[in-house]
């Protein structure tokens, strides 16, 4: 279901008017702080991010899931659903696919839907959290770290096997999330579990092209409660440097304990070269899934911080960023929480931006805390959002893409198209 570009512009022009008098005001103060407006609007047009093929169905709990309908029950219908999301934004040009949950199975048909929509396709993700139908050995105590070589080789296989696909596809990258741990005090010697994923991961390492990375993600708990082979940003820094080059972090903003102080972390793995990208989320109690931006926002503006000041350092060596999103809706339209998601991480980016780096240094060099605190909440405090609004109108798309998404009826069209009971692959 393409969006007709004359019903965006239909409705960008009911909103032009006062879109043109909010963003005319912050042109002003912005290009008398010295800031050249037209080069902000250009980074915010570029940066884009990846929207996974498993956020576009409603989330859930072990509880229950309550599906909206009109979800995408294949890979071409999430295509289409991001193809939305992107005419809508010009912000989600990407797609990050899940193996086996998104096996395409035409890969000519696929590439050829996602040009048309505008996607290119981001990281591909392994599964061996999830014993698959037929599957001959059970990862229930562990997969690359598990004590058994029969059921390690079909991990190291399934994440060679994704590998392949994502090579078909275009992709540049493998993240693997390992959920491989132990609930109870002495189920598992931690030494030897970690040699053997260390082993494992060898394996996978040596069979990614030479232009390619593996993002190595960590996670303190869940599915296991007491231990986990990959808990932290330290264990995942430590397989990636005993790996090599193509080893690199992957920061999911939700895997971290209480109070944690993620841009200190963003911070170490910059230094190193060794940081591979995110996923975007947001938290309450633990790895909630929420919203981006809609708990921590201003946690979210310190962390684009460190990237911005560290992207443009001449003493940081890493390579490019991928940014995704993995979050998930229980109560909310899956493609409204992701509009809502991307915008926050633009917004928290735009943010950055505008922050006095020269300043903020000179103020960190004279320990000036008052100067540095002051410098990182003004920018923090600007409201961004007509500038956002303009690069989306200069891209063609709309200055409003939820309130576009609803006066476009696109949910209903998608119930009408795909029925009440449609539920998308995945977890």
């Amino acid at each position: 279901m393409a969006i007709d570009k004359v019903l965006i512009d239909q409705h960008n022009e009911k909103q032009l008017s006062l879109h043109k008098k909010k963003f005319q005001t912050l042109f002003d103060i912005l290009e008398d702080e010295g800031h050249s407006v037209d080069d902000l609007i250009n980074k915010i047009k570029a940066f884009q991010i990846a929207i996974p093929s498993w956020a576009l169905g409603t989330g859930g709990t072990r509880f229950g899931r309550f599906s909206g309908g009109g979800e995408p029950g294949s890979l071409e219908e999430k295509i289409q659903d991001i193809g939305i999301l992107h005419a809508l934004n010009k912000s989600s040009g990407a797609i990050s696919l899940h193996i086996p949950w998104d096996i395409p199975k035409d890969i000519n048909i696929i590439k050829e839907l996602a040009a048309d929509n505008e996607i290119v396709f981001d990281a591909v993700n392994s599964n061996t959290f999830q014993d698959q139908k037929d599957q001959e050995v059970s990862y229930k105590f562990g997969s690359l770290s598990h004590t058994n070589k029969a059921v390690r080789s079909l991990a190291i296989s399934h994440n060679i096997e994704v590998i392949k696909h994502g090579i078909e596809l275009g992709s540049k990258a493998l993240t693997v999330w390992l959920s491989d741990g132990s609930d109870f005090p002495g189920q598992q010697n931690f030494r030897k579990t970690f040699h053997r994923t260390l082993d494992s991961f060898h394996h996978i390492y040596d069979a990614l092209p030479e232009d390619w990375k593996i993002y190595i993600e960590y996670k303190p708990y869940e599915p296991h409660f007491y231990s986990t082979v990959v808990s932290d940003w330290g264990s995942s820094l430590l397989f990636c440097q005993k790996l090599g080059d193509k080893a690199l972090g992957l920061v999911d903003l939700g895997h971290h304990l209480p109070n944690t102080n993620i841009e200190q972390i963003v911070s170490r793995f910059f230094m190193e070269g060794k940081l591979g990208g995110f996923h975007f989320n947001d938290s309450k109690y633990g790895d909630d899934d929420l919203t981006v931006g809609s708990i921590r926002p201003y946690q979210l503006f310190l962390i684009f911080n460190e990237l911005v000041e560290g992207m443009s350092s001449p003493e940081v060596k890493n390579p490019k960023l991928s940014w995704m999103i993995d979050a998930s809706h229980n109560v909310k339209d899956p493609m409204e929480d992701l509009l809502q998601s991307v915008e926050a991480i633009k917004i928290a980016y735009t943010q950055a931006l505008l922050v006095d780096q020269n300043a903020l240094e000179k103020a960190q060099e004279e320990n000036d805390v008052t100067t540095a605190q002051e410098i990182l909440q003004n920018a923090f405090r600007t409201d961004v959002r007509p500038l956002l609004a303009e690069a989306r109108l200069r891209a063609k798309a709309a200055l409003h893409p939820i309130s576009a998404y609803r006066d476009l009826k696109i949910r209903e069209n998608l119930v009408k198209k795909r029925g009440t009971k449609s539920m998308a692959t995945g977890l």
